[in-house]
This record gives structure tokens, sequence and C-alpha cells, in this order.
């Protein structure tokens, strides 16, 4: 029985990962607390002990030899002990075994729960530690399920050998963008939190850090640290700016994000489903920084303002739309990636 039974801890570990000394070490607690439960008046002096080597379980009580007996449930006279270990002396311990065929079905019970949630328990920290790893880094995951009332999507996300459910909420999901059972999509792991019900892993397609690492993967030369990417501005679904730069003067930060006939940023295009990216040289002058964010626009001057963070920029006529953008959103992300106020008027009337 106990050969099978220590198997069984072994066969756990094996298939979920969990130690054996975890394994044992709840299954003691379990069933020390279901022995001390059946046996109230012992309760101090209970013990159990599980040895995976010699494989054995034991269960006793742990009594001292005195004198003067005042709690006879913990204690033995001397001449109680000398009965069962000749030549005991007070201060010396008998360990008293526990008949196991006496051991009520309702402290056995209450083990077997203890021992069930001990794994349940290990499995959680397994798959909390492997994620919390996974912080700020993208996952590829598989809808399970799309809430047609809330836009919510369940998410089965993988991590090596662990896997587990993740809610991509309505908020986190890129407008539009149309999802069903069995797409497979990347998500940025933006927090991994602790929960009664098991870890909670936030997952985001909205978030920049997803553009962020999807130019990592795509691009050799940011994911060495070659090119770097300063700063992004996302309005997800609809159009990023990025800014970059190169610490190698013979590397071309745009043309390295770009690749060869666009093939890197097209990549990424594709799996936002189509958004728009525009990629900006990053320069430590601030004037030259706001006028590159403000492309495909043209950009006659910028004027820098006395509290270093609103400027006024001048475009030709013809490009006051296209500074703009649609409902103000070029000049919105350029404000964003370069953190300034941007006051953008038409060259005809600066």
């Amino acid at each position: 029985m106990n050969v099978e039974f220590f198997s069984a801890i072994a066969d756990i570990e094996r298939e979920k990962g969990i130690p054996q000394s975890y394994m044992i070490e709840k299954i003691e607690q379990a069933l020390l607390a279901a022995l001390k439960k059946d046996y109230p008046s012992c309760a101090e002096c209970a013990r159990v002990e599980l040895d995976p080597v010699e494989k054995t379980v034991d269960m006793f009580m742990q009594k001292t030899i005195v004198e003067i007996v005042e709690n006879p449930n913990t204690q033995y006279s001397v001449e109680q002990a000398q009965d069962i270990l000749p030549g005991a002396v007070p201060g010396d311990v008998i360990n008293e075994p526990v008949d196991t065929s006496k051991f009520g079905r309702i402290a056995a019970q209450a083990a077997k729960q203890v021992i069930i949630q001990g794994i349940r328990e290990a499995e959680r920290n397994i798959v909390y530690d492997e994620f919390t790893s996974k912080e700020h880094e993208i996952l590829t995951g598989v809808v399970t399920r799309v809430d047609p009332r809330t836009g919510g999507v369940s998410i089965q996300i993988g991590s090596n050998s662990e896997h587990t459910e993740a809610m991509l909420s309505s908020g986190e999901r890129v407008p539009n963008e149309p999802l069903k059972d069995g797409d497979r999509i990347k998500v940025y792991v933006i927090e991994v939190r602790k929960s009664t019900r098991g870890p909670q892993i936030l997952i985001s397609r909205t978030h920049p850090g997803l553009v962020k690492r999807l130019f990592e993967l795509e691009v050799p030369e940011i994911f060495d640290g070659t090119v770097e990417i300063r700063s992004i501005a996302r309005e997800a679904g609809n159009r990023t700016k990025i800014a970059v730069s190169s610490t190698d003067p013979d590397v071309e930060p745009i043309g390295a994000c770009v690749g060869p006939k666009g093939s890197r940023v097209n990549a990424i295009v594709n799996e936002l489903g189509g958004e728009k990216i525009d990629i900006v040289r990053y320069s430590d002058d601030s004037a030259e920084y706001i006028a590159s964010a403000l492309a495909p626009s043209e950009v006659v001057s910028v004027t820098m303002f006395e509290d270093g963070k609103s400027c006024r920029v001048v475009v030709p006529d013809s490009q006051l739309s296209l500074a703009i953008g649609k409902e103000g959103q070029n000049v919105r992300l350029a404000a964003r990636l370069t953190g300034f106020k941007i006051d953008i008027k038409p060259e005809s009337l600066s």
C-alpha cells in the first residue's frame, strides 16, 4: 500500500511538475490535522512522518517520560515507560504508534481534501511562477470563446509546458477586430496577479508594448540593440507612430525597421490587422524630432516655446489637413510620441 502511495506522489511530480518534497509536506500536514481531530486530547503530541526512501508512513503519539505524570495523554511514568523501553529515564520520549485502522473516516476525508487542495495550490503556484516571467512579453494564444454580450474573449495561452485561460477584455481588444473560436493571435502580457481562483493574467491587444515586442521579433537590429525604440504612440486598430534611433552610424534605423521591400513592417501590420505604422527618426533636437513625428506631412518650421513643453509648427497650406490628420489623429499621436503640445498653423497665416 505504501509503495503505491509513494509511486502516486512520484507520478504527480512527473505529470504536473509538483516536487515530491512539497507534496510530502502537504500530506504530512493533512494527516497530522486529521490525527489531531481524531485524538483531540493528544493533539499536542501527535506526529506524522513520511519517509520516501523507506516508503513508510508513521503516525504516532510522542510521549515524554516524567517522574510525576500530570497529563497521561502526553506523558508516561518511568514505570510505564520501562515496560515498553527498558532503561528509560525521565526526559526520554517514546513514540506510541497509532492504530490507523481506527483512524476516523471523517478525519481521513478531511486529510484527502487538504491533499487535493495542496495539489491545486501547487499547480497554481507553478502556473503563476511560469507566467510571471512572461510579464511584458508576447504570448501566442488560441481563442476559445467570444462573449457576444460583453465583447470579452477567452484565450488559451501557453508558456513552455504550462497552459492557462486568460480573458481579453473588450477594452483591451482592437476595435472592430474580428475574432472567432480557433483563431491564433498574439497577446501582450501586462501583469500576472495572484487570486483565490488561481493566477489572473492580464493580456492586451491594444497596449503599445505589443508593437514594441513585435518589432523586436521582426527586426534583428532592434533585438541586438543596434536600433533602439525611443517612443511609441498608438491608437489601436488605426495608427501607430514609433520613433527609432541607431547606435551604429552605418545602420539606418528606419530602413532596418521597414526591411527589404517592406517585409518586416508589413509582417507587423498584418499581425495588427492592417493598422498603419509610421516609423520616424528620433532626434535629441526637439524641433527636428517634432517635425519628423508629423510625417507624412511636410513641415516649414518649428518654434519651441519657453515653457519647454509646447511648440508652434508651420506647415504648407496644402499639407495642413495631412498634418492634422483625420479627426486630429496625426497631430495627436505626434504630440504623444514627442511629449510636446503641438499647435499647427498653415504657412499663409504664420
